[in-house]
């Protein structure tokens, strides 16, 4: 049951807090040099380099196989690089284990939704947004200042009746959504979405699109991977474009676009799928 204070609030619609320190046009919030990933003999990514700059909107896309996903894990730290750089507002933190580089400012969805079933939603954002380490677990289930937040938040993506709904209730667009919700409760400096069209309804993806240029317009620095390229190409304001685990090209989208590099990374990865499935077929 939302309380009074809490229909209120999410008749406000204003944004969340977030770091009091961000602003726009300083340069690269998030850098990555050299950036190698080997799997044996297989070198998912290689030498892969590129940077996004503070308060804007950078998509990382390629073909099936680029890297991109690759890249996105270990820039994240869910994967460990096998070399490389990752600079975040000037640091490295490729050296950092998960927990120290959400700590640092750092947050990223996934493509599956990680959400606790069995808890309420303000509860999984209280569990989700502490990163303080061990002892953390032994303080109140949620405090205040974690309820506040948590409130402000929901309030801002339109979810606030659903507070203290289970997530086993959820629709999928309706997880997606508190996945979106638990990403903003640590205050981070950059966002990195995977997949946030995927599977999502043409009217939710308006509003998670409208969400991400909100935050973006208020300092917010977000890195996405995705395989819609129109939302890439309406929403970025950069795109970096991997092949074969390297950056074949960036730029604005419609310098991407007429990039003759990349209309063959992606035409010669399409010929190359119909070519299997021909040969398949023939076999």
């Amino acid at each position: 049951m939302v309380t009074g204070h809490e229909q209120e609030a999410g008749r406000a619609g204003t944004l969340p807090a977030i770091r009091s320190e961000l602003k726009i046009g300083n340069g690269s919030m998030l850098e990555v040099r050299n950036l190698c990933k080997y799997f044996g003999g297989l070198h998912a990514v290689e030498n892969c380099s590129f940077s996004v700059e503070e308060g804007s909107i950078t998509a990382l896309i390629g073909p099936n196989g680029a890297g991109k996903t690759t890249a996105f894990n270990c820039i994240s730290k869910t994967m460990a690089p096998t070399s490389g750089e990752i600079l975040l507002d000037g640091e490295r933190i490729d050296r950092l284990r998960p927990h120290e580089v959400t700590r640092r400012g750092l947050s990223r969805t996934f493509q599956i939704t990680r959400n606790l079933e069995e808890l309420s939603v303000l509860e999984n954002l209280a569990v989700q947004s502490r990163v303080e380490g061990f002892g953390a677990l032994f303080g109140p289930a949620i405090s205040e200042a974690e309820h506040a937040k948590a409130i402000e938040i929901l309030r801002f993506l339109g979810i606030v009746e659903l507070a203290h709904e289970f997530t086993s209730s959820l629709s999928f667009g309706q997880k997606k959504l508190l996945d979106f919700a638990a990403l903003l409760m640590s205050e981070p400096k950059v966002i990195m979405l995977d997949e946030p069209a995927g599977g999502v309804n043409p009217r939710l993806l308006e509003d998670i699109v409208a969400h991400i240029r909100a935050l973006r317009d208020r300092g917010l620095t977000v890195l996405i991977v995705e395989h819609n390229m129109e939302l890439v190409m309406n929403l970025s304001d950069k795109v970096v474009v991997m092949a074969h685990g390297q950056v074949i090209a960036e730029g604005t989208p419609r310098e991407v676009q007429a990039d003759p590099t990349v209309l063959e990374a992606y035409l010669g990865a399409t010929a190359a799928s119909q070519g299997q499935e021909a040969g398949g077929a023939n076999a």
